[in-house]
């Protein structure tokens, strides 16, 4: 069942109160900005709140649109059944005194639907997910938007179709924001490790090591750049793993110009490195969005992933494709456990050229 009254109240009557849903990773909620940035174009004056999950945060802390974020702390669930309960309850009932005119559900989750109905919101959008079609993911919506196309978009695209009901405007920007004591942060690290002048940053771990590089060829990649005589500062997560990369890495390079700063920075501390960077080299993480965001030259090293969902948006650089030079497994079948480098197809001298040619 389709409800227009609310949305075409929307034209006349711009909302006071926005909530956007989506419960997802961290790159995910970096995607979402264009639809933020929409909704602000379209209506300067609403409020515009996001609930996420807490640990990705950091991903819209600092963006200048969003009036207030509400957190999902997936740790709720190790206080016991009772005390989760009274979390989730709190948050529905803060959510419910908003008095939000419109809520944009993202998200996919029973859960997102069930938050979105308890708003109480006169226009409730969401996805018609083939996955959800029933008579309650319907009536937790007032109007849901087609996904028909979605095989065929981009993750920044497919968030934008959520706006069609609306019939406002596209703001395809992705943005990713940082404060100035981000940046004032990593200018004092940056000193206290004798780094000076120009650098590149180079991003070359995730979290799922198939889509890594081979530490040798990423190692061959920064002497070559260092023998032009440039200066590069590693990246990466705190984990332990990421970490032993990096100084696997590192051992293989000369020791002059290199850097590491693997584990000790925050996403917006990362990103104001990356903002001053000149250019940036990553493999598929949440780093290689943030530089494509940025607007920082960037060499993006790509993998098995969905190349069309999950390429840099709008990208300035290059981005190399492993399966250009060797075959991929299936995107949806690989064992995200597996100890196979399918980056390994990417020769060096390819990303050398690209790296060269952005810094020319």
């Amino acid at each position: 069942m389709i409800m227009n009254n609310a949305l075409n109240s929307l034209a006349s009557e711009p909302p006071a109160r926005i909530l956007l849903i989506k419960l997802r990773h961290h790159g995910d909620m970096l995607l979402t900005t264009p639809v933020i940035n929409s909704l602000h174009q379209a209506w300067p004056q609403a409020e515009i709140d996001v609930l996420l999950y807490e640990e990705t945060r950091d991903m819209l802390a600092a963006h200048p649109f969003i009036h207030r974020i509400y957190g999902i702390d997936r740790k709720w669930r190790k206080l016991g059944t009772r005390q989760h309960l009274c979390k989730e309850w709190q948050l529905l009932k803060t959510l419910r005194e908003q008095k939000y005119t419109l809520v944009i559900n993202l998200a996919d989750q029973w859960r997102s639907a069930i938050v979105t109905r308890f708003t109480g919101a006169p226009s409730r959008i969401g996805f018609d997910f083939n996955k959800r079609r029933g008579w309650f993911w319907r009536n937790c919506h007032t109007q849901l938007a087609s996904v028909a196309h979605h095989q065929t978009l981009h993750t920044v695209e497919q968030n934008l179709s959520i706006l069609a009901p609306l019939g406002i405007s596209e703001c395809r920007s992705v943005t990713m924001s940082y404060q100035p004591e981000d940046w004032q942060t990593v200018q004092a690290t940056l000193q206290t490790k004798g780094v000076e002048g120009s650098f590149i940053v180079v991003q070359p771990t995730s979290r799922w090591f198939f889509k890594c590089w081979d530490e040798s060829k990423m190692a061959q990649t920064i002497t070559a750049l260092q023998n032009d005589g440039h200066s590069l500062i590693l990246t990466s997560g705190p984990d332990k793993n990421e970490k032993a990369m990096i100084e696997k890495i590192r051992a293989l390079c000369p020791p002059e110009r290199i850097y590491s700063l693997a584990g000790e920075l925050t996403l917006r501390q990362l990103a104001a490195l990356i903002d001053h960077a000149r250019l940036f080299i990553g493999v598929d993480s949440v780093p290689m969005h943030m530089a494509a965001a940025l607007r920082t030259p960037c060499i993006a090293l790509f993998g098995p992933s969905k190349l069309r969902f999950w390429s840099p948006w709008d990208v300035v650089g290059d981005v190399i494709w492993a399966g250009n030079f060797g075959e991929l497994p299936d995107p949806d079948k690989i064992d995200t456990n597996t100890k196979e480098r399918y980056l390994d197809a990417i020769p060096v001298n390819v990303v050398v050229a690209a790296a060269r040619k952005q810094l020319l």
